[in-house]
């Protein structure tokens, strides 16, 4: 599975974006999808993850009630709707694919990156 995220930009404070991860190949149903990101001087963290169906969302605290995770199998494509965006949601934000159903927040469960795209948020 290839994966290529697009949709950052630098946006306002309050503002909004909606970022996608594309997926290659016919493999994308049968791995659950998840969002980290990468702020500046800091580790990569969790963001948000969905299961093979989209039956099951998962959000950090940080985002819960801001952030809408998705996706659609027949697009081959997740996304990432982001509201009320704050200066602290700046990061280089990265898709990722994962075969198992467990460990939807630890890095190390999932096989497939892509290369990030860059949100910038002013405040």
């Amino acid at each position: 599975v290839q994966l290529q995220a697009s949709g950052g930009g630098l946006v306002q404070a309050g503002g909004s974006l909606r970022l996608s991860c594309a997926a290659s190949g016919r493999a994308f149903s049968t791995h659950a999808m998840g969002w980290f990101r990468q702020a500046p001087g800091k580790e990569r963290e969790f963001v948000s993850g969905i299961s093979r169906g989209g039956d099951y969302t998962y959000y950090a605290d940080s985002v819960k009630g801001r952030f809408t995770i998705s996706r659609d199998n027949a697009k081959n494509t997740v996304y990432l709707q982001m509201n009320s965006l704050k200066p602290e949601d700046t990061a280089v934000y990265y898709c990722a694919a994962k075969s198992t159903v467990l460990n939807t927040q630890r890095e190390g469960a999932y096989d497939y990156w892509g290369r990030g795209t860059l949100v910038t948020v002013s405040s």
